[in-house]
């Protein structure tokens, strides 16, 4: 590869000037779609894969405005010799982009006369002034950062000694005191006999570039760190929430004496759109004098902190029930647990507690859906009692409602997330819908089955959870 400053040998021309042109105009093209992507392209920079997304962006921007810059260079040519014959200071190459002379310039140092020349462009890439003489191989590491000086060193030597190419980068610091990357790149001029008499190089600013680098890898880092963090917390809180859910699976009779027992089933159904747990909740327990409580709830978000939530208002409502606190008592309880929870938090609940000696069914409600009776192959939903969200007011009453329950009954109850992209009445609605295919079930596990059949397979933007009891002798 010839110097282009050697003053004994031809410069080298330029290439055809319409090819370079053509890649030229890609170029610039392909840069403006990156650069209109990025801008279309929603994305939130607080978030670490938000400043991922925008560091890569401006990452392949930096790199597009090089690759434009080095093609109108090769178009261009090198910058004329400098009209007094000496050593190539304050000549501007007028051919060139301003923003391209601070960032690539060259140089050849002559070993045979100790003879430094630097184009003009190396001057402003390091900042010195065009007045002053350039500076020889023996004082270019006094530009150098200290650390860095043993790399330039390396390099040289192996060039001069062992004629190896240079291909390497180095941090100088500029007489203002700013700190630059430059990647240099030559090779050894050698003359008839193998020997070297001289090395020139291309010197590039690549501070800018390295700096988008760094972000991305930064960025990337962060990003691999919240999704480790992320998976950490979705492992926790799957086992937070396999331990509070009630461990029995399929069907399960409560009381487990008696002449009327409660044929029971359930099902959580996770969320398909996020990997993080939600804090809904399904819940039977058999109560002392063989009461049966049913309970399903829901409290709002995701992740480790509304799984712990939700295991903390099992725990209570369970506890509460054991000592024979009605329904709508057990609700004022847990609103007043979650008022005074030391992060705010807002749920929603069902309970019900089943007398089986009188059939009689009372329950209260917390801003949740009603339960739904089907009886007979037809279905309605129970006129809910008066009752707020748990954790939006201080100090709030819930109501209390009974139905009578007959032989063959089945209660259904579910949260909001059961009929996905559908709430209150519709939801409702379209789980009435299913009261012939539930009459014909034979257990409760059947009747869930059919319910998760239709609403089970949707894509499921929160998490759910239903019940089933059917009163049998």
């Amino acid at each position: 590869m010839p110097s282009h400053l050697s003053a004994d040998r031809p410069p080298a021309q330029p290439p055809e000037r319409g090819p370079v042109d053509a890649l030229i105009t890609q170029t610039r093209r392909l840069r403006g779609d990156v650069d209109a992507v990025r801008r279309d392209t929603r994305s939130d920079d607080t978030a670490p894969e938000g400043r991922w997304q925008r560091a890569l962006y401006d990452l392949a921007l930096h790199q597009l405005d090089d690759l434009d810059e080095h093609l109108a260079q090769l178009r261009d040519g090198p910058p004329p010799a400098p009209a007094d014959g000496g050593p190539g200071r304050g000549t501007p190459a007028t051919s060139l982009s301003g923003s391209l002379l601070s960032r690539v310039g060259s140089a050849e140092w002559n070993l045979l006369t100790d003879e430094a020349n630097w184009s003009a462009e190396l001057y402003r890439l390091l900042g010195r002034d065009p007045a002053t003489p350039a500076l020889t191989l023996d004082e270019l590491p006094s530009l150098v950062l200290d650390e860095d000086r043993c790399r330039l060193t390396r390099m040289v030597t192996d060039c001069l000694v062992d004629a190896q190419r240079i291909d390497g980068e180095f941090r100088v610091v500029r007489p203002d005191g700013t700190e630059r990357t430059v990647h240099m790149m030559g090779e050894p001029v050698l003359d008839a006999d193998g020997s070297t008499t001289s090395m020139w190089a291309v010197l590039r600013d690549v501070s800018e570039l390295r700096r988008s680098q760094r972000t991305v890898s930064e960025t990337r880092d962060s990003l691999q760190r919240q999704r480790q963090i992320a998976r950490s917390e979705h492992r926790l809180a799957v086992e937070l929430q396999e331990a509070v859910l009630p461990p029995w699976q399929g069907s399960l009779r409560l009381p487990r004496t008696g002449p009327q027992t409660l044929d029971l089933a359930a099902r959580y159904l996770p969320c398909a759109v996020s990997e993080l747990i939600g804090g809904d909740w399904y819940d039977a327990l058999e109560l002392p004098g063989g009461d049966t409580l049913l309970t399903v709830g829901d409290l709002t978000g995701h992740g480790v902190s509304v799984t712990s939530g939700m295991a903390m208002l099992i725990g209570a409502l369970r506890g509460m029930a054991m000592t024979g606190t009605a329904p709508g008592d057990l609700m004022g309880c847990l609103n007043q647990l979650l008022d005074a929870a030391v992060e705010p938090a807002l749920g929603s609940a069902v309970c019900c507690r089943y007398r089986p000696e009188t059939h009689v069914l009372t329950w209260a409600q917390a801003g949740h859906p009603a339960p739904l009776l089907f009886r007979d192959g037809t279905g309605c939903a129970l006129t809910a009692p008066e009752g707020v969200l748990l954790g939006a007011t201080s100090g709030a009453a819930y109501g209390q409602a009974e139905v009578v329950l007959r032989q063959g009954d089945l209660l259904l109850l579910h949260t909001d997330g059961l009929v996905p992209r559908h709430s209150g009445t519709e939801a409702a609605r379209r789980l009435l819908g299913l009261a012939s295919r539930l009459d014909g079930a034979r257990t409760a596990q059947d009747c869930v089955r059919t319910v998760v059949e239709e609403f089970g397979g949707t894509e499921r933007e929160d998490d759910a959870c239903v019940l089933v009891a059917r009163v049998v002798s």
